[in-house]
């Protein structure tokens, strides 16, 4: 059985860690744009020269490319699919919509993480990642046990992302309710969207999550 969701919410909602534990959890394949353009930059393809010339001009990549880079991975096949940075605007969510109906494929679920604005900002400005295996630290409420140290891999390369400050957030957060949030009322309208607390604990959104997505055949027999 195959499920097919997408991840909506603001910077900092917490969809790229759901998203990792769906992968491990379910087998989902996760579809990051940012990945799939660095990948497809590399591989040689027609596609990918397609993408190192707009990238190379300093120019954005166009949705009709991201479409087709999502196409190639669509028919890949698999258990399902994670789509994490797409789409961002109506128009791209149109295009996701007729590329799946084109596939025979199902959207089942758009999982909206509602999340309170300044909550966010403290969220975002205390986190942290390890550069070597990519778990996320919290200054406040996910310290690593020995300072410094990734409590996973032993690791001491601990990182902040650039833009994890408080203006920064607030020019993503900006883009994010012009463009994306009127995602919310389209798939509303279309009987997908599934709210979630994006703030509650990280195994709390995840059961929220797992009651509103399909029982897949392995979770229903214990496999």
């Amino acid at each position: 059985m195959t499920i097919n969701i997408i991840l909506l919410g603001p910077p900092g909602a917490g969809k790229g860690t759901q998203a990792r534990k769906l992968v491990e959890d379910r087998g989902l394949v996760q579809l990051s744009t940012g990945d799939m353009l660095r990948a497809a930059r590399s591989s040689g393809t027609e596609m990918g020269r397609r993408v190192a010339e707009v990238m190379d001009r300093g120019q954005l990549v166009t949705d009709e490319i991201v479409i087709g880079l999502i196409r190639e991975k669509l028919s890949e096949g698999g258990n399902g699919f994670i789509f994490d940075g797409f789409p961002r605007t109506l128009a791209q969510a149109d295009a996701l919509g007729q590329l799946l109906d084109e596939t025979g494929m199902v959207l089942d679920a758009v999982i909206e993480m509602q999340v309170d604005d300044q909550a966010l900002v403290r969220r975002i400005t205390g986190r942290y990642t390890c550069g070597n295996c990519g778990e996320v630290y919290h200054d406040e409420t996910k310290p690593t046990a020995r300072p410094g140290v990734c409590d996973v891999c032993g690791s001491t390369d601990l990182r902040r992302r650039a833009d994890d400050n408080e203006d920064s957030l607030k020019t993503r957060l900006l883009e994010y309710y012009k463009k994306t949030s009127p995602l919310i009322g389209y798939y509303y309208a279309k009987g997908k969207l599934a709210p979630v607390d994006g703030l509650a604990d990280m195994d709390q959104v995840a059961a929220q999550i797992e009651r509103v997505l399909p029982v897949s055949s392995e979770i229903a027999t214990g496999t």
